[in-house]
This record gives C-alpha cells, structure tokens and sequence, in this order.
C-alpha cells in the first residue's frame, strides 16, 4: 500500500508517464543511432586508406574497424543524444499543448519531468553497463590494432598496459609494455638508468624482454652501456635484482578506459598498499560511474523548452538555451576530467562538480520559471492597498 501510495503521488498516470517513456527513448535511439552512423562514416573516410594498407587487408577488416570504433561512438555521444531527446520531447508536448494540459491537471513541474528521469535513469543504467562489458574491450582490441598498424591476423591481445616508468632505489626503469605469456608476466623493452646518490647517470642498461620466475626477474638480450669508461657490452640474459613484483607493473600500467570497474579498484588497492598516489586512477573511476549518471541531469537542462512557450511564443530560443546549458556542462565535465587527470583538481570535485553545478542550474531555472510563479502571482495579489483619508466634514 505505501509503494502504490507513493508511485501515485509522483506518478498519477501510469498511462501518461508510459507515453512520454516511450515518447523519450524513441527519440533517444532514433538519435544517438543517426549520429554514430554519421560520426562512423567520417571517421571511416580518414581511417581507411590507413586499415587498407596493410597487408592483405579486405572489406572485413573495414568490418572489424567499425565493430570496434562503433562501441566508443555509442558511448562517448549517448549522453549528448539523451539532451537532444529531451529537448526534442519536451518541445514536441509544449508546441501540441499536452504540456498545458499537464499543467491544468494540477501537475507540478517536477511530476511532469518524473517520466523522463525514469527514462534517463534506464539510459544511464545501460550506459554504465555498456562501458564495463563492451566499450573496455573494444577500447583495447582497438589500440592493440593500431599500435600494429592494423595488420592481418594478429595474435590475441594479451598486452595489459603500456608504457610506463618505475623508480626503484637510484634506478629509473622504462618499460614498454606489459603482457602475459601462459600465466607468466612479461616486460617488453625494458630500460634501465643506473644512477649514483648525486642523481647521475652512470649506466644504461637496455634489454629487449624481462620475465618474472621463482621470485626472480630475468633479463634477456640485454645491452649495457658503462657511462664513466664507455664500454657496451651484450649479454643474452642476466638476474636483474629488483624486489618489485609483477603485481606492480600490472597496477602502474593499467589504463582505466580499457579494464572494468572492479579491476580498476583493485590496482589502486595495489598501489595503496606500496604507498603510491591513486589520484589519477581514482578520477577515472569515480568519472566511470559520473559520465553515465550526467543522463539524469538532461530533463532538467532541457526543462526550459518546455514550460513558458505559450507565453513567449519563441520556442527556438529556449531551445537554444537549453542546448546552451547541455553544451556548457559537457565542456565542464571534460575541463574538469583533465584538470583530475593531471592531478590538479581533487578526484571526487573533478568528476562530481559538474554534475552537482548544473542540478542546481536546472533547479534554478524550473524553480524561477514555473514553480516560483504561483508565489510570486500570490505575492501581487495580496499587496496592500493604500486608503486615501475622507475630507473632514465643514
């Protein structure tokens, strides 16, 4: 009885909220399909000459390019085609009056946007579980291949990270890549610059693959440069006397586009246990759960398009502000991601500030348009009046 009391509070109709839902999402897909066929076919038309060159390269490898592209496309645009959705919905019920019927109903603004927050949130739910499960994969799969040169028939992507630098002792280590070979960790092109308490260079060691065995890391094809009597000498393996585990390499080097939520979390665990700073990985993964959830702010952006049009008449230009508004909170988010990336900002404010900014905005707007007017109506109609004296009798 309380869940039905409740959902007929917010949601009197079950009907009209299962209209504008669909009305909603129909539009969203309709959207974000037409913009990723166009952004694919453009990024097809500076890509493939590159994806044909290679050898023995065919239409299926223009196939396998979309099938990796076309992920990333999908989610780095859904949250831009939820805020033309909503934009074009809400437009849609003002301009055929259903809006003023809403309205006359006893609706407030907010029970008449409810429906298409609980579209949004079905937009953002999948969203976020698009990313974990298909975007991470093709994320890698397609940085694997370019970093090929988009070569014919490579072997399966077991490269978990690139490059990446590592401090140990006097020593700055240099590692290309990170990959497993049958359950074993491998350090492809590894370079080493010895150096002495003063900071001096005096060595380097390069070696073109390292292995981890028995508690031990094994350098091979390794070349040594002496930088005091400049002798190069060529071994084809050496022990190489470091104490960090693969568990580190694998935490340092791991790119937060590519690998799910729940792996992300544990290399930061990884490096909070070595007492490394997590800052840039933690923007990341706290912008892995934000990105999804900027959905639910667009029926708000996008508010204005639909309260106030009757009365103005100009329903391009509040069209235009709200996708002003939606425009200026993408260009926020990402400011903010980079300045949390480069660990300039915090990570909690670099990926929620934007978010918590443009909710109060929205707020802001429905609340002066339409839930501050039947105060600011009573407000007139109660001013007093001033009573002009009677002249005094003669």
């Amino acid at each position: 009885m309380i869940v039905r009391a409740a959902r007929r509070l917010l949601v009197p109709s079950r009907t009209l909220a299962r209209y504008m839902v669909k009305m909603h999402l129909s539009r969203f897909f309709g959207i974000l399909i037409g913009l990723t066929v166009v952004l694919q076919m453009l990024d097809l038309l500076a890509t493939a000459d590159d994806i044909m060159a290679a050898q023995g390269a065919t239409w299926i490898s223009i196939i396998s390019y979309v099938s990796m592209r076309a992920p990333q496309l999908v989610s780095q645009f859904a949250p831009f085609a939820a805020l033309l959705a909503t934009l074009l919905t809400l437009a849609t019920l003002n301009q055929s009056s259903e809006v003023t019927v809403m309205k006359a109903s006893g609706l407030s603004a907010h029970r008449i946007l409810l429906p298409l927050g609980i579209a949004s949130l079905l937009i953002g739910v999948t969203h976020f579980l698009f990313n974990e499960t298909i975007v991470t994969r093709a994320n890698a799969d397609l940085e694997y291949w370019q970093d090929n040169d988009y070569a014919i028939d490579l072997p399966e992507n077991n490269n978990l990270a690139g490059r990446t630098w590592l401090r140990e002792g006097n020593s700055i280590v240099l590692v290309e890549s990170v990959s497993t070979v049958r359950n074993r960790v491998v350090l492809d092109q590894v370079s080493i610059f010895e150096r002495d308490e003063l900071g001096k260079v005096q060595a380097m060691v390069k070696a073109d693959f390292a292995w981890y065995q028995e508690g031990n890391w094994t350098l091979h094809e390794v070349r040594r440069f002496d930088a005091n009597s400049h002798v190069l000498s060529v071994t084809p393996s050496v022990p190489w006397a470091i104490p960090t585990r693969p568990e580190r390499f694998l935490a340092l080097t791991v790119k937060a586009d590519q690998v799910s939520l729940p792996t992300l979390w544990r290399s930061m665990k990884r490096l909070e246990e070595e007492g490394l700073s997590t800052d840039r990985l933690m923007s990341s993964f706290l912008q892995k759960i934000a990105a999804p959830a900027s959905t639910l702010l667009m029926p708000l952006l996008a508010a204005v398009a639909a309260f106030g049009v009757s009365r103005t008449g100009n329903l391009v230009i509040r069209l235009v502000f709200g996708m002003a508004l939606g425009f200026s909170f993408f260009v926020a988010d990402n400011f903010m991601l980079a300045m949390g990336e480069f660990g300039v900002a915090p990570p909690f404010l670099a990926a929620w500030a934007p978010f918590f900014l443009f909710l109060l905005v929205g707020y802001t707007v429905i609340f002066y348009t339409e839930e501050g007017k039947p105060q600011r109506r009573a407000r007139k109609k109660q001013a007093p009046t001033i009573a002009i004296p009677s002249a005094p009798e003669a």
